[in-house]
């Protein structure tokens, strides 16, 4: 089943700038009952698109939300920046990447 969200790029700041696209809470909520079973350390394994990049990474939960991690490369290549509303077509993976 694929998951398809819309949600603003928010940047954090730890020792390094870390980009997340904002799982909308609704969505976040949908995710989290989908992958009852498949998550780790609250974490869940997904396969994403954005525009006609392809990737996989973690969802991190956050304040009863999800966090979709954006790496460089996917951002160079869409163009995303902080603050844009980004879209992102999700499917449950069976393990973590890797």
């Amino acid at each position: 089943m694929d998951f398809t969200v819309t949600g603003p790029v928010i940047e954090w700041r730890g020792p390094a700038p870390f980009w997340f696209l904002d799982v909308p809470v609704e969505d976040s909520e949908d995710l989290k009952e989908a992958a009852r079973g498949l998550e780790y350390w609250g974490q869940v394994a997904v396969e994403v698109r954005i525009g006609s990049t392809t990737f996989s990474t973690a969802l991190f939960p956050k304040d009863g939300r999800y966090l979709l991690p954006l790496r460089v490369a996917v951002r160079r290549a869409a163009g995303i920046e902080p603050g844009d509303r980004v879209t992102a077509t999700m499917a449950l993976a069976a393990r973590p990447p890797g």
